[in-house]
């Protein structure tokens, strides 16, 4: 039999650990609480992405050369369309804004009267920070796009094959590369940079300047500052629907037709040699398309996520089919011999053949104006739309005038006041 003293001592220990279990048990239960709390945010941050949001209306998208550019300013003039918003439109008689010129906010129609109170930016132009956001408010989404510097640099000889001395009198892009030095003449005439790192020129840099690592980084580290996003041209799809995400646009925002493309017989074939040659020839090209191309998956792994993506590049590709099928003929591009409304031939350049689109002809009038938008090529919605923006002013490009009364003759298109 035992003591009283042990008895005591043992209901003592009982005590003692029935008290630790219940800590324990305690603590266990807390600790999953916690955890689940944890849980229950980390889902809220995946949803994020889908949950509601206000659509930016101040865009300002950098128009980089042959990078699919074309397709994404089309997407944004039916952007300001649908919400009559305002266009920082090329001034008088210019194409684009001050292009190759360095931007300044005078290449801006009527930018003297109506200063900051521009929604979307979104024509050619040599970016300048400063003077842009002289244009455009504090709030401004500024984003881009980019395209692998070596089928660029092969569409560029093809497209500007003819106001490029050093493509001009090399036969083809393959000759032009075994010695570009040879046709190369940097400081002879402001067209020279198409022949090489046109993106980088873009974007504002000397396009000749020497690759050195501390000067790249320093150059990828402002645009990045500078820009909230960065497309890649070969996967744009992908690249719509981050945009549609950064944007909080709906689907039919950033659904497309591909525009300014040319047909496949013009197509140059590179030499596995030509192909290395262009990345060193273009290297500052090449280092920038690399860095975003990387930056931009990450983003969408950060943001909505790959499975999210797949999903609604399957809406978007079954929408553009959808479109396809009710607004164009045949369902396809044509090359420009067989475009039958001249007011939607695209402006042809080069040896280039440059393709558009016949619309259905049995068309209602509300699905007619959403085709028409879709479809029209960039020099006549730029001039339709300063039209529309500035209707006392003389009509840009009088070369254009026909095509544009005769388009909006036949397409329902609202006169100019």
């Amino acid at each position: 039999m035992k003591s009283p003293a042990c008895t005591s001592r043992h209901i003592k220990c009982l005590l003692i650990f029935s008290l630790s279990l219940g800590l324990i048990f305690l603590s266990g239960f807390f600790h999953m609480e916690n955890r689940n709390h944890i849980a229950l945010n980390r889902h809220k941050e995946l949803l994020l992405p889908s949950m509601p949001c206000r659509a930016k209306t101040n865009v300002m998208f950098l128009k980089t050369h042959k990078t699919a550019s074309s397709t994404v300013l089309n997407v944004m003039f039916r952007f300001a369309e649908k919400h009559n918003l305002t266009i920082a439109l090329p001034a008088g008689r210019l194409f684009h804004l001050g292009y190759p010129e360095t931007f300044l906010t005078d290449f801006v129609e009527d930018f003297d009267t109506i200063g900051q109170n521009y929604n979307i930016m979104c024509n050619h132009l040599r970016f300048n920070l400063a003077e842009v956001q002289k244009v455009m408010p504090a709030n401004t989404f500024y984003f881009s796009i980019l395209r692998n510097p070596i089928s660029l640099l092969e569409s560029s000889y093809v497209y500007y094959k003819d106001f490029v001395p050093a493509f001009r009198f090399s036969k083809d892009v393959n000759e032009y590369l075994a010695s570009p030095m040879k046709y190369y003449q940097w400081a002879g005439g402001k067209w020279s940079m198409y022949a090489r790192n046109i993106m980088w020129f873009d974007f504002g840099y000397d396009n000749n300047a020497r690759d050195s690592e501390r000067y790249v980084q320093a150059v990828l580290d402002e645009i990045e500052q500078n820009f909230h996003l960065v497309l890649i041209a070969e996967y744009f799809d992908e690249s719509m629907i981050l945009l549609k995400h950064a944007l909080c646009w709906d689907l039919d925002d950033v659904v497309y037709f591909k525009l300014n493309s040319r047909s496949q017989d013009t197509i140059q074939t590179l030499t596995p040699e030509s192909e290395e040659r262009i990345k060193a020839w273009c290297s500052l090209d090449w280092q920038l398309y690399l860095h975003f191309n990387h930056t931009f998956w990450r983003t969408i792994e950060r943001t909505i996520g790959l499975k999210v993506l797949e999903e609604e590049v399957n809406h978007l590709r079954m929408r553009q089919e959808e479109l396809m099928q009710t607004c164009v003929s045949d369902q396809k591009a044509v090359g420009k011999d067989h475009i039958k409304n001249k007011a939607l031939q695209p402006f042809q350049s080069g040896a280039a053949n440059i393709l558009g689109y016949n619309l259905r002809q049995d068309l209602d009038n509300r699905t007619l104006r959403t085709c028409q938008q879709m479809v029209m090529p960039e020099l006549q919605y730029t001039s339709y739309l300063y039209t529309v923006q500035h209707p006392h002013k003389e009509r840009k490009w009088p070369g254009l005038h026909w095509h544009l009364t005769n388009f909006q003759e036949k397409t329902q298109l609202p006169p100019p006041n």
